[in-house]
């Protein structure tokens, strides 16, 4: 996490509706339209003088000078019509997701406008259908409305603007009384006060006072470098029960019943719950026909512990342990895990079980084995090292994970690659593992011509244009493997071919036309090299070709003589 560089930083300002923008009709509160009218008037939110300058559009403002040299531009766009946020669905979530998405390339940040009353669910919801996020997405609102004099709702709105536009934040969170939250660690915890919200398992990444403390180590890392990704297909069909001494068997075997595909359970402290034998019975019949159950305690601090007490161990492997995260934040998880399609019952459990946007914190163990807990490569290498205790597994994996991880980017086998890198510790740079000879990840898979993990690491971020001990970039080595796929996603992701690769490159192609190897000197074209370049003896590759009378040869050098390095794989390559 840094600050933001640049002298103007652009931001999107959604007004979804909420108690800020609201006026008073008659002794009660109605949305409001018009808040970037009202935001103009404001001299805090609004540099007239500057705007002008810039001929910036009405529903376009300026902040003042946020710090020297540098400005926050917002542009306000209004939701039609504006929503109380009790009105608010998992439907009007995925939309705001949506105009996050299309204006997302423009933006460097955004600001979400909601009411506080669902404020946490938005912001949970948020933060798992929006996967990938390289820039900040701050809610904020208020108790009181902005038009009133004692109102918290400008406090709110300009430190969520300053930390979007200041701050390179990459996830959904929540600002709120001069503290911005993760926004699924957030709940509401007051009606009335100023300060409405709190994170109670995980402290505030940020705190606003006469300076701003960033909490850097817990702001969550961009994991890879593709796109923005949007998933609006999330469950509608999900609940949340509250259990309290002496709930009737016949209202749980109730709320149960279908359509619903999975529901969130808030049990009595470290997540226990009755012990009535036909209370069981229904959790047990409701889980042994598929719905899900996560396990939540109801209480604000604190978590569900590994192995439930009382009764609901006897539910078995019907119930997920919520651990600490929110009541909010499990409902949105479970919605988003239910509405992943392709996805087996055990799959949506494990992945339930997994910490996916930092909405809970694993046990010191589980941080190190949860992606390997039950697979087969961290049973099997357990078992052959003779480890038995969670201290002993932990430390093996601290040791071997780089091996392992280079050795299954070698093999090609991404899953176990992918397990692999999430055991890392967060200040690791899982894309500079290196073996003896200082080859990375992306040089072994480009070596053997793995597509799926050349694929996966470029998205991670990997350095396309690394070279090892011998001075070998990953192209040169899928070159030389005539893997065309591989080099075609390597030239993609900016891979080229450097002064001492080309230093022999005319011998190297009259080499390969005399044996008539045409997959080499496409593979050779498709990376950018010169076709023409001459050998040692001042002949290129096609008058070689011509000289031995192989017509073949010289055909596709005619052919590739001119194009451009794309223009072969196009024509000629094929899955």
């Amino acid at each position: 996490m840094a600050r933001a560089p640049g002298p103007e930083r652009q931001l999107l300002v959604l007004y979804t509706g909420g108690t800020i923008g609201m006026r008073s009709e008659g002794g009660v509160l109605v949305p409001s339209q018009g808040l970037a009218a009202v935001l103009r008037t404001l001299p805090m939110f609004h540099d007239e003088a500057h705007a002008r300058a810039l001929g910036l559009p009405d529903d376009t403002l300026v902040l003042p000078p946020a710090s020297p040299g540098q400005r926050v531009i917002y542009t306000v766009l209004e939701h039609q019509p504006l929503l109380d946020s009790s009105d608010m669905t998992i439907t009007e979530w995925v939309q705001i997701a949506q105009t996050i998405e299309r204006h997302y390339e423009q933006h460097h940040g955004f600001v979400v406008i909601h009411g506080t009353d669902t404020m946490a669910f938005a912001a949970s919801v948020l933060s798992f259908v929006l996967e990938n996020l390289h820039k900040p997405v701050i809610l904020t609102g208020a108790q009181v409305p902005i038009h009133a004099l004692w109102s918290d709702g400008r406090e709110n709105l300009l430190g969520a603007l300053l930390m979007a536009g200041q701050y390179i934040i990459p996830e959904v969170c929540l600002f709120f009384q001069n503290q911005l939250f993760r926004g699924n660690r957030a709940t509401k915890v007051d009606t009335r006060r100023f300060g409405a919200f709190c994170s109670p398992n995980l402290p505030p990444l940020a705190t606003v006072g006469a300076d701003v403390m960033v909490s850097r180590e817990l702001v969550r890392k961009v994991i890879w470098k593709g796109p923005l990704v949007v998933h609006s297909s999330m469950e509608r069909d999900v609940g949340l029960l509250r259990l309290y001494p002496g709930i009737p068997a016949s209202l749980v075997r109730a709320f149960l019943r279908p359509p619903l595909k999975g529901v969130v359970m808030e049990t009595f402290g470290s997540g226990n719950g009755p012990t009535k034998p036909d209370l069981l019975q229904e959790l047990r019949a409701a889980a042994e026909r598929g719905l899900i159950i996560v396990n939540c305690t109801h209480c604000l601090q604190g978590t569900v512990t590994p192995g439930y007490a009382a009764g609901l161990a006897a539910v078995g492997t019907g119930i997920v342990s919520g651990l600490d995260m929110t009541s909010e934040a499990a409902l949105a998880k479970l919605s988003y895990v239910l509405g992943r399609p392709g996805l087996s019952l055990d799959d949506r459990k494990q992945l339930l079980a997994k910490d996916l946007r930092g909405e809970m914190t694993l046990p010191t163990v589980d941080k190190r084995q949860s992606s390997l807990q039950g697979s087969t490569l961290g049973h099997s290498v357990a078992c052959l090292l003779g480890l038995s205790s969670g201290q002993e597994v932990d430390a093996m994996w601290n040791a071997l994970t780089p091996s392992l991880a280079l050795a299954a980017a070698h093999a090609g086998d991404l899953e176990a690659l992918q397990e692999l890198l999430e055991l890392l510790s967060p200040e690791d740079n899982d894309l500079c593992l290196e073996d003896l000879s200082g080859q990375t990840l992306l040089h072994a898979a480009a070596r053997k011509g793995h597509v799926g993990v050349v694929t996966m690491l470029l998205h991670r971020g990997a350095d396309v244009n690394a070279r090892d001990q011998d001075g070998l970039s990953p192209l040169l080595l899928a070159v030389r493997g005539r893997h065309r796929g591989v080099i075609q996603l390597l030239r993609a992701a900016g891979a080229h071919l450097s002064p001492q690769d080309l230093e022999d490159m005319g011998t190297e192609l009259c080499r390969l036309a005399s044996r008539a190897d045409m997959e080499g000197l496409r593979a050779w074209s498709q990376a950018g090299a010169d076709l023409e370049q001459p050998g040692y003896d001042g002949r290129s590759a096609l008058q070689v070709a011509q000289a031995a009378g192989n017509l073949e040869v010289a055909a596709l050098l005619q052919s590739l003589k001119g194009a451009g390095p794309w223009e072969p794989l196009l024509s000629t390559w094929t899955c």
